[in-house]
């Protein structure tokens, strides 16, 4: 060990208290000791005072060794409440010696001093780790007592030590590390230790004018304390500045406590993202409750752009250029500072290629932030951004369902700005609630373009057209013209929707729409009003020869071929034309009226267009309002299913149901069957209708078995139309999965002359609907002039015997030979025979003769609601 480490004195402090025994190793020039815990040796007892006693590293004469003094109370001088001990005797300070033993007013809290030599720094350090130090000290006795071994035990020297030690702590400022400055009271600086002198090197060329010595004569006087603390800021950092007046001496002495700048760099940061979280709040809200979506933007980006101090925010929205087709961008929303001019103007259009923004468009549609000083960016950035004023800028992506559809920027024009993480974070939780609020407004547009619009067509739809025919009327009255409503039916359509399928219709309608629009002029609106029908509103009407072009222009545009996926389709269409007028002074009359001419156009044989008159109204036939108000019958719940029981003849329980449909008009009261049922079928109707009956009553079959009741087979008619549709099966098997109604419980029945007019194409449907378990019967057996060798080619289970026979059994003999002859060949193809129409107990014993299982008829039950027989298939399905 080199002889100048064997030769240094290393002083160490033991100190015990409530917390127990440490080591510590005396290494700096002064020490305070006490309570609290800001204090540079703490001590861990209620005894202790704040700052009970000072440590101070005073130098021996002519060595270049030194020692410790210990001195009672803080550095302003304050005593401690329960003294000092030194080896037992109270003192004010005292030099410590070897072994020295100190109590802090009570033995809670002790410290012995010790002063050791020759061991090195890494052995000392091991040695203050030791936990028996106390022993290790006392083996070296030798060297317990270094300051004797080198200076000698002679009370001069010590002396000497002494009164050189006080002239030391005389000026103890001159040794601590903080920054003290004392100024007499016109605020001139007298006095700065080294640390002040070296930390604030301009402090007395500025003088009173230097922000720690600034205001300080004002503070004074109007001061009735002793001291206080104050934050002060010199060249961007921010200190703690303790200030203490002492009017005794007419001076004010402060301290520099300590160098707070990051703390107020990290509070600052923090206030900042409080203030943009609370203003994403703010505009999270705004988004959310305004219903308006501009204003909703506009008012979020105000929000924003005051909580983050900016000079501008930017709301860019990604499109096609309207010329070159290419990837544009337009700046759609803008919030400026009231000092800052907008420029909205200038970035509209911008294709992302030819602006030089390409770079933009890759990073932001990644999903990354763009963020810098403006000379950071590449040149042709620049060149707009320093159009714009823009110094610095930040600019985060918007995204809608995975889709980079704009985004969203913070500019700062008058300094150069560094954005920080929490202004990016903020951003980008904006640039999500408006991403929430765009897909909002879009849906909202969807459901509102939905409610007014024909989904197939994209044609204004009934709700629409009469909102706009309301709005139109008034403002015709007002300037004194006239205008006109076209009521528009194809001729010839259902045919090709019949023979073609549903999606050719479809597409025949799309095409037939747009030449709708190509034929009418600026500011007409033409609607689709149902099914194949359209209606027209032609407003500031001048003549009636504007109204005949119009029409005639349509009707020619209808002539010409559609071209309909490799079909060339021919159809016309049929106008009636209501003026308005005092006869039609309101839109339902006028609607009314150019109905009712479309009808006289149609009874004219098609193809032409006819002006409604007075007459003609008169002589509108009821079945044109019964086909209207049929069409509205299922949309408002006016149909209904009836129920007829069928029985077996031997044991009188029944064996199934066959569902009928109702009626139920609002005004004519119960329509029947044989009145509405052809409208429906030369409508078209008949298809959505029979689809309800059939659904309805597997629902309700369904019902009665999960009730409990004994199941039975439902039958339900299918006719021309129905059975000739394409989707006929797959349209059955859906209704038995939605209803969860097993397939052989439903019995579906077509005509005798339904199954006859194409027997191949029957065949293959039927075996279709028998593979899936559904029962087969054919409906009203004998009028079709059809022999049951050519039914025996169809998978049938069940061969009804039309009512017509039956009625005349008890009348005419040859009827009797018929029916047994159709009971014998039915059941030796394995049919199941049912008779309908029965009503006579003498048809009942006939049928029951010729052994025919199953009869329907008013003998047992007249068709009835489903509560109806609820209540006698509860009672046994006997009545």
């Amino acid at each position: 060990m080199p002889k100048d480490e064997r030769e240094k004195i290393r002083h160490l402090l033991i100190v015990n208290d409530l917390k127990g025994q440490r080591t510590i190793p005396l290494k700096e020039a002064t020490y305070s000791l006490g309570r609290d815990l800001r204090n540079a040796i703490v001590l861990r007892s209620r005894s202790v005072s704040r700052q009970h006693a000072i440590l101070l590293r005073v130098t021996i004469p002519e060595t270049d060794q030194c020692c410790f003094r210990i001195i009672d109370g803080s550095f302003k001088g304050k005593r401690s409440t329960n003294g000092l001990f030194v080896n037992g005797k109270q003192c004010f300070s005292h030099d410590l010696q070897h072994g020295d033993v100190i109590e802090f007013g009570s033995n809670q809290a002790q410290a012995r001093y010790y002063a050791v030599a020759n061991l090195s720094e890494e052995a000392f350090s091991e040695y203050c780790e030791e936990k028996d130090i106390h022993k290790l000290i006392s083996e070296q006795a030798s060297s317990a007592n270094p300051f004797e071994t080198i200076i000698g035990s002679s009370n001069n020297i010590l002396e000497e030590a002494t009164e050189v030690a006080l002239a030391r702590l005389a000026s103890f400022p001159e040794l601590i590390p903080n920054p003290i400055i004392e100024t007499d009271l016109q605020g001139k600086i007298t006095y700065l230790n080294p640390a002040a002198a070296s930390k604030f090197p301009n402090l007395k060329q500025f003088d009173n004018n230097h922000p720690i010595s600034a205001g300080l004569s004002a503070i004074v006087q109007n001061w009735k304390g002793n001291s206080l603390i104050r934050e002060v800021e010199v060249n961007g950092e921010v200190f703690e500045q303790s200030i203490h007046y002492l009017p005794e001496s007419d001076l004010i002495r402060t301290f520099i406590i300590r160098d707070i700048t990051e703390q107020k760099q990290v509070e600052a940061e923090l206030q900042q993202r409080d203030r943009l979280l609370q203003a994403v709040a703010e505009a999270t809200n705004y988004l959310l409750a305004e219903l308006n979506y501009e204003i909703a933007i506009d008012k979020a980006l105000a929000t924003l752009g005051e909580a983050a101090k900016v000079d501008r925010i930017f709301l860019f929205e990604n499109h096609y250029h309207p010329k070159t087709k290419e990837m544009a961008v337009s700046l759609q929303f803008e919030w400026t500072h009231s000092n800052i001019d907008s420029v909205r103007f200038q970035w509209q259009n911008l294709p992302y290629d030819s602006c030089g923004l390409s770079r933009w468009y890759a990073i932001l549609s990644s999903g990354q932030s763009i963020y810098g000083l403006i000379e950071e960016f590449p040149a042709p950035e620049q060149e707009l951004l320093v159009q714009c004023g823009i110094q610095s800028l930040l600019l985060v992506p918007l995204r809608l369902e995975d889709k980079f559809w704009g985004y969203l920027g913070l500019a700062d024009c008058c300094s150069d700005r560094h954005w920080s993480k929490h202004e990016e974070s903020a951003l980008l939780t904006m640039a999500v609630s408006i991403s929430a609020a765009k897909f909002r407004q879009q849906v909202e547009e969807k459901i509102r373009y939905q409610a007014l619009h024909d989904m197939l067509t994209g044609l204004p739809n009934r709700l629409l057209f009469d909102g706009i025919l309301s709005k139109t009327l008034p403002n015709a009255s007002r300037i004194g013209e006239s205008l006109a409503v076209l009521f528009l039916d194809l001729d010839r359509f259902k045919t090709i929707n019949d023979s073609l399928g549903h999606t050719l219709g479809d597409q025949l309608l799309i095409n037939v729409a747009q030449r709708l629009r190509d034929s009418l002029r600026a500011g007409d609106t033409v609607a689709r009003w149902g099914g194949d029908e359209f209606i027209i509103l032609l407003p500031r009407i001048l003549s009636v020869d504007e109204v005949v072009q119009v029409a005639q222009r349509i009707l020619q545009a209808l002539e010409k071929p559609f071209y309909v996926d490799g079909n060339e389709l021919y159809i016309s269409g049929s106008i009636g034309i209501a003026l308005l007028n005092e006869d039609s002074p309101d839109s339902e009359t006028l609607i009314k009226h150019a109905d009712a001419a479309l009808y006289k156009a149609k009874e004219l044989g098609r193809n032409n267009h006819q002006f409604y008159t007075a007459c003609l109204g008169a002589k509108t036939p009821n079945i044109l309002t019964l086909e209207k108000s049929l069409r509205h019958a299922l949309e408002r719940n006016e149909l209904v299913v009836y129920y007829q029981p069928r029985v077996n003849i031997l044991t009188g329980k029944i064996t199934g149901m066959e569902a009928l449909i109702r009626w139920q008009h609002p005004e004519m009261g119960l329509v029947a069957p044989n009145v509405f049922i052809p409208l429906a079928e030369e409508s078209g109707l008949i298809i959505p209708i029979g689809e309800w009956v059939l659904r309805t009553a597997c629902q309700q079959n369904k019902m009665w078995q999960e009730a409990g009741l004994p199941p039975i087979t439902m039958a339900v008619n299918l006719s021309l139309k129905q059975f000739r549709q394409p989707q006929l099966v797959e349209t059955v098997a859906m209704i038995l999965k939605q209803t969860e109604l097993e397939a052989q419980f439903l019995e579906l029945e077509i005509t005798e002359s339904t199954a006859i007019e194409d027997i191949d194409f029957t065949r293959k449907v039927l075996q279709r609907l028998e593979e899936m378990g559904v029962y087969l019967s054919i409906d009203d057996f004998g009028t079709g002039h059809s022999s049951l060798s050519r039914l025996q080619l169809l998978p049938l289970h069940n061969l009804k015997i039309d009512g017509s026979f039956v009625k005349n059994l008890t009348t005419d003999v040859k009827v009797t030979h018929i029916i047994k002859a159709i009971v014998t060949l039915g059941r030796s193809l394995g049919l199941r025979l049912t008779a309908e129409g029965v009503e006579k107990e003498e048809e009942l014993e006939f049928l029951k003769s010729v052994n025919c299982e199953d009869v329907q008829g008013f003998l047992f039950y007249r068709p009835l609601s489903a509560q109806k027989v609820t209540e006698i298939l509860q009672k046994g399905g006997r009545e």
